[in-house]
């Protein structure tokens, strides 16, 4: 099985063992390929003695994603990057840094179109993005917000930006003509957790607006530590959102910069799924074990994108728990999970929690 086969299976189709299969033997292959090609990344799996083929995905080496804050993992001669990512930070940070080749770039999108399609069906809708529109004018050197955005809006068109450059504030000069167009049939907003509450949800609550947009579909991710410091949890965001918006279907993801183009939807149900060409293992931070179903640990993510930087096999600092394996209400095939929060004292890191 190789990649370009894999994107072939139904993104949510295969049942968990089935599935497994074809991701360790593409693995298997990447894994070879950055070990062979990136001497950093050679020098952890040596380290942490792995096997050279992994017979099941929890043997594959793992890198922490901290690393891509302190080095420049990449498995490409510098003449082939194509663009070059960087995560969100506040003021003293390091800033993670993905170096792409054309080919993961062109992965990473066919990627996210494969996953958005099963939840916004294949026709583009008028798209309202919930951020400013300066954050994409640099398109050779993205930030994971930038990236984010151009990323969804292959999913829609007359794009508008929601917020003004200098405030941040609910620009109705462009909203109000938008919805006057659109807002009676479906309509795509996108936009990071944080930014869509505070300075639109929160925005439309503080001045007593209201706006009408019965068939919209919001699609948010991003940091939601600063939410949850103000109380503020996925029901009570959806909840809050449809009061003064009027959208019933609003969709979380689970993401980062470090592995672009595999991300993990929230359903109908509220489960966060994996697609066919990635997986989720939680494992135990005492001994790196994996954990049960239902036993929470550190979220270890996989993904056979990363062809050009050894991103394939991530433990991150996020704590979560698998919540199921082929059994979920939506009928969606493989692991859910659900994040709980950031591994304590950890670098408090989200693509719109860092907004100031």
């Amino acid at each position: 099985m190789t990649l370009d086969a894999l994107f072939d299976q139904p993104v949510y189709g295969q049942p968990q063992p089935e599935k497994e299969a074809l991701l360790r033997d593409v693995l298997n292959t990447l894994d070879a390929h950055h070990r062979a090609n990136c001497a950093p990344y050679a020098a952890i799996t040596a380290v942490q003695n792995k096997p050279t083929v992994a017979s099941e995905l929890a043997d594959l080496p793992f890198v922490p994603v901290r690393l891509f804050k302190s080095h420049l993992l990449e498995s490409i001669p510098a003449e082939e990057r194509f663009k070059m990512l960087t995560s969100s930070g506040t003021t003293g940070q390091q800033v993670s840094r993905i170096s792409l080749d054309r080919t993961t770039a062109a992965y990473q999108t066919k990627a996210v179109v494969k996953i958005m399609q099963n939840f916004l069906g294949k026709a583009r809708m008028p798209m309202l993005v919930l951020d400013h529109p300066s954050v994409v004018k640099d398109r050779s050197n993205f930030s994971a917000r930038g990236a984010g955005i151009l990323g969804m809006s292959n999913f829609g068109r007359k794009h508008t930006y929601a917020l003004s450059d200098d405030t941040m504030a609910p620009n109705w000069d462009v909203i109000e003509p938008f919805l006057e167009e659109f807002g009676d049939g479906p309509v795509f907003l996108f936009g990071f957790t944080f930014m869509a509450w505070k300075y639109f949800v929160r925005a439309l609550e503080d001045s007593g607006r209201k706006i009408a947009i019965p068939q919209g579909i919001l699609v948010h991710s991003g940091g939601w530590k600063k939410l949850l410091d103000e109380a503020v949890d996925n029901p009570t965001f959806k909840a809050r959102t449809e009061a003064v918006t009027g959208i019933k279907k609003i969709h979380n993801f689970y993401g980062m910069v470090e592995q672009v183009g595999s991300i993990f939807v929230e359903c109908e149900a509220g489960r966060l799924h994996a697609p066919s060409f990635a997986d989720v293992i939680i494992r135990r931070a005492q001994d790196w074990s994996v954990a049960e179903t239902g036993e929470e640990g550190l979220i270890q993510v996989l993904s056979c994108l990363p062809q050009s930087y050894p991103g394939h096999s991530l433990l991150t600092e996020d704590l979560g728990t698998i919540t199921g394996v082929d059994d979920c209400p939506c009928g969606r095939h493989g692991k859910t999970f659900s994040v709980s929060g950031r591994l304590p004292k950890a670098e408090v890191r989200g693509c719109s929690d860092t907004f100031e």
